[in-house]
């Protein structure tokens, strides 16, 4: 998957923060003596990502946080972490890193499937693995799904920008998109959240087929009735060229009613915004806060998840709701 940029026009744009290690305050949160990662392999693309910026639009801000919510929230019970703990999000290859510090680590690796190993033998993958301090976790390629979700009980506690630890691929806010030999800090493991949850749990698998619910967009009046029909009843499928600010789609172009340029406007988390070549883009949790291309629909936020699991070439149909 790329990482291009979104198809909005006229997107904010925030100067990113520096590179270095950050801090661990904000939110209360207490460094576990020392406890920190340090990235071994930092894959394609592995960012911090937590709960995102929420009630911030109206300044420009985007949402940002990790792009399948359930996955994280369910690695970061595995682990005894509040849910919106921030983790680590990788993008197809995975990652590994190693901890180091006072304290063994307990982690889990759940999300896309994929092969876990500590220092080289093979762990488990969705369920929590106890990891030395001085050892390498690794969470390989992608077996199915896209998205892998790295917790570590503590969480991880890069300085908090705007409220939030998550790492925005479209305005630079937030830590930045990691590199080998990076490090992040380990917050203190907080006995009020209880320990790790024991035994098997059920993790939802990729989409072999994404079905968006889509509600009308504010402007679907752009587009010719054919084009409307098509839109919720053609196959579509999942460009590679999608990323965290987008899920762009190949399929039938849909044809405007009606030319010229619309005016900049307002978009909404899960927005179908429509370019000039005619395919649907679905807006996920980088994308911009105005956009000057016509919104055709708008999909629950419920099925986003899915969306961040969808690999390339993954048939999508939207359905009328």
């Amino acid at each position: 998957m790329t990482r291009g940029p979104g198809t909005a026009r006229d997107a904010p744009r925030v100067p990113p923060p520096g590179r270095g290690e950050a801090s661990a305050a904000g939110r209360g949160d207490v460094a576990s003596a020392g406890a920190r990662l340090e990235v071994v392999r930092a894959g394609a693309l592995t960012t911090v990502q937590d709960a995102g910026r929420t009630g911030l639009a109206h300044l420009g801000v985007p949402r940002a946080g990790a792009l399948d919510g359930p996955a994280r929230d369910l690695a970061n019970r595995l682990v005894g972490n509040p849910p919106d703990a921030a983790v680590l999000e990788t993008t197809l290859t995975g990652c590994s890193v190693r901890v180091t510090g006072p304290r063994p680590v307990t982690a889990v690796v759940g999300g896309a499937v994929c092969r876990v190993t500590v220092d080289g033998r093979p762990a488990a993958w969705g369920a929590p693995v106890r990891v030395p301090s001085g050892a390498v976790l690794e969470a390989g390629p992608a077996l199915s799904g896209l998205r892998a979700y790295l917790a570590f009980d503590g969480g991880l506690v890069p300085e908090p920008v705007l409220g939030s630890r998550s790492a925005d691929l479209l305005s630079g806010l937030g830590p930045p998109v990691l590199r080998d030999g990076d490090a992040l800090p380990l917050g203190a493991v907080v006995p009020a959240h209880g320990c790790p949850a024991a035994g098997p749990v059920p993790w939802p698998g990729a989409p072999a087929e994404l079905v968006l619910p889509v509600h009308q967009g504010p402007r679907h009046d752009w587009f010719t009735s054919a084009a409307l029909r098509t839109f919720t009843t053609a196959v579509y499928r999942v460009s590679e060229r999608s990323n965290r600010i987008g899920l762009r789609t190949e399929g039938p172009a849909l044809e405007r009613a009606r030319g010229g340029e619309l005016p900049s406007e307002g978009v909404v988390l899960g927005a179908v915004q429509v370019p000039p070549d005619g395919r649907p883009v679905v807006f996920l949790n980088d994308h911009p806060t105005t956009g000057g291309y016509p919104v055709v629909g708008v999909v629950a936020a419920s099925a986003l998840a899915a969306a961040a699991q969808a690999v390339p070439g993954t048939p999508v149909r939207f359905t009328a709701v």
